[in-house]
């Protein structure tokens, strides 16, 4: 097309300095840095670490020295060492502490939740623990434990022989069980939090209504609350059960994994750093990964049929009129 004069319109040459000094080219340039800052911290603190660690896996290595390409073998070792994968069945007695420590954790955030004498007391005591590190934990339960120290002198007081009581963190019977349970000591204030929040966002009219028809606690409980909170529920069982399968600071400081009570990271701590043995414990890590993966898929499609009310359909469904009426109306 030509200009009145006879002269074709040109475009004006893109002036990037210009562009820049533009609110639009300024909002762009802000943007991207604040995009483009995080992303490259993400990748070289956490991605680039972690195909590092998963091309590692594939080597026979130590942290100096050559490297020899293996395969797959450090993988057959993870399921072939009693050491490894046996590490692995000590994620049970944790896994059956984080069932307890979430049971527990509901029932005191639901008595917590309403008007209870001392309520903001008790929620402060026992979230207290939680806020300890790991490794002080680690340090109260050893000399809690320890032989003739504050747990045994507190069973002497009612009534109990000291020579009748167990070594708690020596007789493989038993040790599990005392660190299992400095674990839920640690960790059911965390739970408690995230519960009580949740049952105080339901709406208190749903249990006037269920009072006026005659519901007890228990229903308000069954009916109420554990709908309503359901995908709290889910998150906490998902969270303690991929910390019971990388529980490492309790096991470590307590017992440094003595008398059959190395867990998992444990083990993996001392093949990697003891041994040397690098491309072994890149394979461990990898593995634990992917049970984490699995098991947390699993959960939510558990879940996901545990407490399916229909919802889901009734939205697909609806959704679907909705389109079907506005393909009608064209």
């Amino acid at each position: 097309m030509e200009a009145p004069n006879g002269l074709q319109q040109q475009k004006k040459p893109f002036n990037l300095k210009k562009w820049f000094r533009s609110r639009k080219g300024q909002q762009t340039t802000v943007i991207v840095t604040f995009m483009l800052v995080p992303l490259l911290l993400l990748f070289v603190f956490t991605y680039f670490p972690f195909f590092e660690m998963l091309k590692f896996s594939f080597y026979k290595m130590k942290y100096i020295g050559a490297r020899k390409y293996i395969g797959l073998d450090n993988y057959k070792q993870v399921f072939s060492r009693s050491d490894c994968f046996g590490a692995l069945k000590l994620s049970l007695y944790y896994m059956l502490g984080a069932l307890i420590q979430l049971a527990l954790a509901l029932y005191l955030a639901t008595i917590l939740s309403f008007k209870t004498k001392g309520g903001g007391f008790f929620k402060g005591a026992m979230f207290f623990p939680y806020l300890i590190n790991g490794i002080a934990i680690g340090f109260i339960f050893k000399f809690f434990y320890t032989r003739g120290f504050v747990f045994d002198t507190v069973l002497q007081w009612c009534g109990f022989q000291l020579d009748n009581l167990p070594y708690w963190l020596k007789s493989q019977s038993i040790n599990n069980f005392s660190l299992v349970g400095a674990s839920v000591w640690n960790y059911f204030g965390q739970n408690m939090v995230l519960f009580i929040g949740a049952i105080m966002s339901v709406d208190p009219e749903m249990y006037e209504a269920a009072r006026l028809d005659g519901a007890n606690k228990w229903q308000q409980f069954k009916y109420i609350i554990m709908p309503s909170i359901k995908t709290i529920i889910v998150l906490n069982l998902i969270l303690s059960i991929s910390g019971s399968l990388s529980s490492f600071n309790i096991p470590y400081v307590i017992t440094k994994g003595a008398n059959g009570t190395g867990t998992y990271f444990v083990v993996m701590d001392e093949i990697a750093h003891v041994s040397q043995k690098v491309g072994l414990a890149s394979a461990m890590a990898i593995v634990l990964l992917l049970i984490i993966i699995v098991v947390t898929a699993f959960q939510k499609v558990f879940f996901k049929y545990v407490f399916y009310d229909g919802t889901e359909d009734n939205a697909k469904a609806l959704k679907i009129k909705k389109r079907n009426i506005s393909k009608g109306a064209k």
